[in-house]
């Protein structure tokens, strides 16, 4: 069984000066979010052993701050594919993984992220800015990860982190 995590970059800064799109930085709140999906994460045990992040700024930082506020140690590898490159090649990202891997979290963007959510699972899924989503996929390697054949487990917002809907405690 491998473990995919889809985690949607959190709200980004529209006013703060950036060049290109690719830099468009996370605003305060998208931090915010991110912050509090990194600790769920942890307080869920569900510690990626790989991160895969699109290359845009506003994608790594939230890939980067979660990973920082809950205390992981997982490498985060830089996928030019992940920018733009739609589900097919998000797909293609997610099969290159090493099978040394059992869970794998892969930082990204609209539309992106919803369509591997129905590309794998036949779900429909609105995935908001900071949106965290879990796939079970019953393979034993990366390579076998094929559409309809994953598991839609869970999906949590920040909002239910950050605005005191749901204790951790």
């Amino acid at each position: 069984m491998k473990h995919l995590l889809l985690l949607r970059h959190g709200k980004s800064d529209w006013n703060a000066s950036f060049g290109t799109d690719r830099e468009r930085p996370l605003s305060e709140r998208g931090e915010t979010s991110a912050a509090a999906i990194g600790r769920f994460v942890s307080l869920a045990k569900q510690i990626p052993d790989l991160v895969f992040s699109s290359p845009a700024v506003r994608a790594r930082t939230t890939a980067e701050l979660a990973a920082s506020a809950g205390s992981w140690n997982t490498p985060i590898r830089i996928f030019d594919e992940l920018y733009g490159g739609g589900a097919g090649a998000a797909l293609a990202v997610i099969q290159s993984a090493p099978d040394e891997a059992g869970s794998l979290l892969v930082a990204g963007h609209e539309p992106t992220t919803s369509q591997l959510v129905r590309l794998l699972t036949d779900a429909h899924a609105q995935v908001k800015t900071a949106t965290l989503v879990a796939i079970d996929v019953p393979t034993g390697s990366w390579s076998g990860v094929s559409p309809g054949y994953g598991t839609l487990s869970w999906m949590i917002n920040p909002r239910l982190l950050t605005d005191g809907s749901l204790d951790l405690g």
